[in-house]
């Protein structure tokens, strides 16, 4: 039997034609960009035209691009860049969030700042009303994820937008921070609506290199970790021009614009939505299977169709992933950051019971997976539940 891999929400199967492509292009420029010779010159263009492609691809501004080591950099950057502040205030991260998120905004609490959990609807979606309704005088900074990792859910992000600058009117607005990392590639996404400030993207969620990702910052802000001033000063570092241009070629091929309904990226997108309805719709005909949450529906819009959440009951899930991983069907219990901890904080904060979160798996989808192979599992889960039955 041939391997199916359904784990791509932890990292996507490399796109080997773009690897080798960017690993040709950095050995051909091999220079320092920073360099003031021929070949540091050479390296600089090279690393400027990719930056320049990434800014087409995403429709924003080529200066708002800054090259990272990932998502969690990303991450960081716009969290840490508020202690450089003079007044000390409030950050309001969502209940939902990945890690990268949630433990830097804790690490905060130590320098002085308050953070506040926005809670989650039953349907692990945040809400603009959740949002307004959790913001305090001195929040100086928002974050939330554009689509959770875990479940799937899609966050009505302009909506929060459009929330945050009206109920800020005539004062100071809080910046808003987005967690782009599975939503880039993945579903239609405009990152230059007028109300987000910062949004975090990594190459490995989209066939690309570990190791390298984009923080999009609409304005120029302080950074508060230094150095050589690479970056425009926002992230210091002697560059990775083999990762900025792998990126760059993955936006290219991958990127989803909100209306480009042309594209070969967003006719596939098109076409997930119908493997991932019949995916759904197959499990549900077994009367063990829970589809987390419950209220998704086989057609959902508000959930993404590369992320599905489902619980076997009676079925650990750490169980279900073992046999089929011999059956060489790969799929996790979760984000591959908590895979060693016992706790799924996402569940937990969608109030689903803990018996029902020891169950939980997460089939993830990428953009290779076929309506075949999504099939094929279902008739393997049927056989696992007939066993442990």
């Amino acid at each position: 039997m041939s391997e199916i891999y359904c784990d791509w929400a932890a990292t996507a199967l490399f796109d080997t034609e773009i690897l080798e492509k960017a690993y040709k292009t950095s050995i051909e420029f091999a220079g320092n960009p920073s360099s003031v010779h021929q070949k540091g010159i050479d390296a600089k263009y090279t690393l400027q035209n990719a930056r320049k492609r990434c800014a087409t691809s995403l429709g924003v501004k080529e200066e708002n691009i800054v090259f990272t080591s990932g998502g969690t950099e990303s991450n960081h950057i716009a969290i840490l860049s508020l202690l450089n502040r003079p007044v000390k205030g409030s950050i309001l991260v969502s209940s939902l969030e990945h890690p990268a998120i949630r433990e830097q905004a804790e690490m905060m609490k130590k320098c002085g700042w308050q953070v506040y959990k926005i809670p989650s609807d039953e349907n692990g979606i945040i809400t603009a009303e959740s949002v307004i309704k959790a913001m305090k005088d001195d929040t100086a900074l928002v974050s939330i994820m554009a689509v959770n990792n875990e479940t799937g859910s899609i966050m009505p992000i302009y909506e929060i937008s459009d929330a945050l600058t009206n109920h800020c009117a005539g004062k100071r607005r809080p910046k808003f921070h987005v967690d782009a990392v599975q939503a880039v590639g993945k579903i239609p996404l405009d990152l230059s609506y007028k109300g987000i400030d910062f949004a975090s993207i990594s190459a490995h969620k989209i066939g690309g290199p570990r190791g390298i990702g984009i923080l999009y910052a609409k304005d120029k802000f302080e950074p508060f970790l230094r150095g050589g001033g690479q970056e425009n000063g926002l992230r210091s570092g002697t560059e990775n021009l083999f990762g900025a241009e792998a990126i760059s070629l993955c936006l290219e091929k991958y990127f989803i614009k909100k209306d480009d309904v042309e594209t070969a990226s967003y006719k596939r997108y098109l076409e997930q939505i119908e493997y991932t309805s019949e995916f759904i719709s197959k499990l549900q005909e077994n009367p063990k299977t829970l589809i987390l949450p419950k209220t998704r529906k086989p057609q959902d819009e508000r959930f993404s169709p590369w992320v599905v959440q489902v619980a076997f009951k009676d079925l650990p899930g750490e169980v279900l992933v073992r046999e089929l991983s011999s059956r060489k069907i790969y799929i996790s219990t979760g984000s591959a950051c908590s895979s060693r901890k016992l706790s799924r904080p996402i569940l937990d904060a969608m109030k689903i019971s803990k018996d029902i979160a020891t169950w939980g798996v997460r089939f993830s989808f990428g953009h290779s997976t076929t309506r075949d192979e999504m099939m094929k599992i279902v008739d393997e889960v049927e056989e696992i539940l007939k066993t442990f039955g």
